[in-house]
């Protein structure tokens, strides 16, 4: 079947304290369904972690009468905490990241001075190889290596719909910062113009939208539509231009407040820090490391 024929169903669910977008892309011939990015809620002033977004996904699977057939992660997140990890208890899917998380476990275990811990992605079911491809229900699936965001960030290609996660962003919002530990500005010019190498027609659907002007959340465009209107893409018209406004960009940004908190999670899959001999769970911070 070819790709852009191949219609998927795609329903987005906008976390507003994190500014994220979960996916369920969905197969309506074979009722079979992918979900993408799922949230884990955690609140970092009391500590408190809760299920409310992960719940809503598998509420509408539910009520849509959909069978979930994979859980993906485009990458490992710096804003909020993976339910990857969560939802597989929860259905029984597999689970899968790109097979570049690797590079950021062997990264990041020593930013948290984790000696211990196993920088081989075994905490996901599936590693997935650029130009990877796999089923959701009848639908044609492929993986799109697409870093400079974070070494190990991949795109998702499903049916019709490109799941680009922090490379673009809405038209009106440019593109993803680049400055994160082993990201690079000018791998993610060559990763954003290979998703407009995609065919105009394709659907993009974006990781986060941070509503500039108050205006609604929004999560899909179109190649065609970036191409002509993304803020960043169209003033640039050379590679240099673009790593030169990108790093100018990310000079002015704070670090996500979540990052530190959230990475050691998400390198994990999603798992939680194992509970202590009095029964509590502790997140490491490490000071002074970026």
């Amino acid at each position: 079947m070819d790709a852009l024929s191949a219609r998927s169903q795609v329903t987005g669910f906008y976390d507003k304290p994190s500014g994220s977008v979960q996916y369920v892309v969905a197969d309506m011939a074979t009722r079979k369904c992918a979900i993408i990015d799922p949230v884990l809620d955690f609140d970092e002033r009391s500590g408190a972690t809760a299920t409310k977004n992960a719940d809503a996904l598998l509420d509408f699977v539910r009520e849509s009468g959909l069978e979930v057939e994979w859980i993906l992660d485009t990458h490992p997140h710096a804003d909020h905490f993976s339910a990857a990890h969560y939802l597989r208890g929860r259905t029984g899917a597999p689970t899968a990241i790109g097979e570049r998380i690797v590079d950021v476990q062997k990264l990041w275990k020593v930013i948290y001075n984790w000696p211990e811990f196993p920088a081989d992605g075994s905490q996901w079911d599936r590693l997935f190889a650029d130009g990877a491809t796999f089923p959701v229900g009848g639908l044609p699936a492929r993986v799109l290596f697409s870093p400079g965001h974070t070494l190990a960030s991949i795109t998702y290609v499903i049916g019709d719909a490109a799941f680009i996660h922090d490379t673009l962003f809405m038209p009106d919002s440019g593109t993803a910062r680049a400055d994160f530990p082993g990201g690079s500005a000018e791998r993610l010019w060559h990763s954003i113009q290979d998703i407009l190498a995609l065919p105009d027609e394709t659907r993009l659907f974006v990781g986060h939208d941070y509503q500039p002007g108050d205006r609604e959340a929004r999560w899909e465009s179109t190649v065609a539509e970036q191409k002509a209107g993304n803020t960043h893409v169209a003033s640039c018209k050379t590679e240099a231009d673009f790593v030169a406004l990108r790093q100018a960009r990310d000079r002015t940004l704070p670090m996500p407040r979540l990052i530190l908190h959230a990475l050691q999670v998400n390198m994990n899959g999603g798992r939680l820090p194992e509970p202590e001999p009095n029964g509590r769970r502790y997140l490491k911070f490490p000071l002074d490391c970026l």
